[in-house]
């Protein structure tokens, strides 16, 4: 995190007003150079203590004084967002993403929240969903919820696995990890509620630029679960003209199928559409009429 924010929310306020003269032997002032505006849009309060080398009770102390003049804005226990000039407080609300980021320096944005970075996403949604080593409850941001989960099992014995089909994406100055298309797709079929539902994970992934067929063949190597390995085969059977999929990639996906039937999402019990090829039952909702392998 680029000190410069905090040295600049230490010794000055936002707009160029002078905090209040400490009782101190000499008054730091902010360099001239000082950008009008922060680095980082949202911080929590334990990154501001590190920088002020523990001093924790100093670190609050100028917290408070700009969240009592407007400067910033109380997001969450410990989490503060930089209100822009112009703006209220009442009126301003952070981006969902940078809060997610800020809260946790380790969050890799994932499902509905990947999507969307992506700009491929059907529909907006209410729920942005980050993977972390560390577990939180959730926080709520004027009507979204924001989701933490933890790392997949397969993916959380190093930081190399973990950020595996990951991608780096600028947002206002932040740096951002968001789950690229391979890893959403099968994140996604992993927890269909976590995108918005089935549907919106299918109808949102075809609008995919582009797939990397061998990174996918890699990430379902890593997770290990033939229902992942036949959900995404059914997918890229349908959508084979569009990612380019030929039928010797199908077959390589299909030897890895369950050997029984499986329902998609796990746990539903109530009809669908049974895909052989794949041994996947799939609502009817998501299955073309007329799909090849499909039987009533």
């Amino acid at each position: 995190m680029p000190h410069a924010f905090f040295d600049w929310l230490t010794f000055s306020s936002i707009w160029g007003y002078s905090l209040p003269r400490m009782r101190t032997n000499r008054q730091p002032t902010a360099p001239s150079s000082e950008p009008p505006f922060p680095y980082r849009p949202v911080f929590t309060l334990d990154a501001f203590t590190q920088h002020l080398n523990g001093r924790r009770d100093r670190a609050r102390e100028r917290v408070k004084y700009h969240v009592a003049r407007g400067r910033l804005k109380v997001v969450a226990r410990g989490v503060y967002a930089v209100v822009p000039p112009g703006r209220s407080p009442a009126s301003y609300y952070p981006d969902r993403y940078l809060v997610a980021a800020a809260v946790r320096p380790d969050a890799l944005l994932s499902h509905h929240a990947a999507l969307e970075l992506l700009g491929a996403a059907h529909s907006d949604w209410n729920v942005c969903t980050a993977f972390t080593a560390r577990r939180r409850q959730p926080l709520q941001l004027n009507g979204v919820k924001v989701v933490f989960v933890p790392d997949p099992a397969p993916l959380a014995r190093s930081e190399r696995l973990r950020t595996s089909g990951t991608r780096s994406l600028d947002r206002e100055g932040v740096t951002l990890r968001v789950t690229g298309p391979e890893r959403t797709l099968l994140d996604g079929f992993r927890q269909p509620r976590l995108t918005g539902g089935l549907g919106e994970l299918v109808e949102s992934a075809a609008g995919f630029g582009v797939l990397d067929l061998d990174l996918l063949l890699d990430l379902l190597a890593l997770y290990g679960h033939r229902v992942l390995w036949a959900a995404a085969g059914w997918f890229l059977e349908r959508f084979h003209e569009r990612f380019f999929v030929d039928d010797r990639y199908l077959r390589k996906l299909e030897s890895h199928r369950p050997k029984s039937k499986h329902y998609l999402p796990r746990g539903s019990r109530r009809g669908g559409v049974l895909v052989p090829r794949w041994n996947l039952v799939l609502p009817t909702s998501v299955v073309r009429p007329g799909e090849p392998g499909a039987a009533e």
